[in-house]
């Protein structure tokens, strides 16, 4: 089969590879549609930490927003797979520790992720091979663009959860990419008074055309008591930034990761009586995001710029725009594109 291999730091090859096998607990996906996120970009440039520390290593393949169709299932795995269009966790633990056994297999320490974390190859392919236990099934109106999107939906959402908001709540989002944009949609859909703010204008113009009840400059933000702040950036000093900004008794939730250090000052968490929240997965959110889309409720659909074939991955992993691209900030791949 066909995969694309990310062989070391900007190097990504379509090769020919041998296709996976549905060993005994696993299934073989017939891969659809994948979504090529910050995550992605980082292992391409060589600068992801989990590089640094071990927990990933060149060779690798990449693609962990996905959605398919099972094709082949393994000894132990239920019959009613087969056929079914799906997509799946991204976090697979290791299923005996204590995390796992509490349901926070998210964090376990040895877990793998897939196309990410460990030896599990990602979905960059014709087909990919997961374990049974991670699929979650795709309705019908939830069509291949949007199965894709769950993954990242479910990062939004429980970002959006970690706010503690209710109808009529005031948020900020610092970034409107994918993530900022998708938490953006949910949030607006739960009633709340939603605003972003980014630093480049063409983010900006984008973020401004989808209804949002205001979308800011972040050096131009206005006067506003902020219930809530929802960091999405990859800035280092936004942390410290939207713990100064939300009001005091509120939340901050930090969903986008620096690559370098960032700190905030606890005196100020103290003193402010504001609770900090950190997001790391989707995982404990994939069902009720699946809900959420098949319901029409949020439909983020209007993120996706352009679709594209295992060819023009390189390109879009190195910053360019593919040709006749729409503004919106996610490209998805299509491996049966030429």
């Amino acid at each position: 089969m066909r995969a694309v291999e990310l062989l070391e730091p900007f190097t990504c090859e379509v090769l020919d590879v041998p296709v996976p096998d549905a060993r005994r607990g696993f299934v073989v996906i017939d891969v659809q549609r994948v979504g090529l996120c910050g995550t992605d970009v980082e292992f391409f440039r060589g600068e992801m930490p989990y590089l640094l520390d071990g927990h990933a290593n060149f060779p690798m393949r990449l693609g962990h927003e996905w959605m398919g169709t099972v094709s082949s299932i393994g000894e132990d795995v239920d019959p009613h797979w087969l056929g079914q269009r799906v997509t799946g966790d991204t976090m697979l633990g290791c299923g005996s520790c204590r995390r796992c056994r509490s349901g926070h297999q998210h964090v376990c320490e040895n877990r793998n992720e897939v196309g990410v974390r460990g030896d599990v190859p990602g979905a960059l392919a014709e087909q990919l091979s997961v374990p049974a236990t991670s699929l979650h099934a795709l309705p019908a109106n939830v069509d291949d663009a949007l199965g894709a999107l769950v993954e990242p939906g479910a990062n939004a959402l429980r970002a959006v959860q970690g706010t503690g908001l209710v109808a009529g709540g005031r948020l900020l989002i610092a970034g409107p990419g994918t993530i900022g944009l998708l938490a953006g949609f949910i949030a607006k859909a739960q009633g709340f008074e939603v605003h972003l703010a980014g630093i480049t204008s063409p983010s900006i113009d984008f973020a401004r055309s989808l209804g949002f009840a205001g979308v800011w400059h972040l050096e131009n933000l206005p006067t506003l008591e902020w219930d809530a702040i929802i960091n999405a950036t990859n800035d280092a000093t936004l942390p410290s930034t939207a713990l100064e900004l939300v009001e005091p008794g509120g939340r901050v939730v930090y969903i986008g990761i620096s690559a370098n250090e960032s700190n905030i000052d606890s005196r100020w968490l103290t003193l402010k009586d504001v609770t900090a929240v950190g997001i790391l997965s989707g995982s404990p959110a994939l069902s009720e995001t699946i809900s959420l889309f098949a319901s029409g409720r949020v439909d983020p659909r209007a993120l996706i710029g352009a679709t594209v074939g295992f060819a023009e991955v390189a390109s879009v992993l190195g910053g360019e725009r593919p040709a006749k691209s729409g503004p919106g900030p996610k490209i998805q791949v299509d491996p049966t594109i030429a």
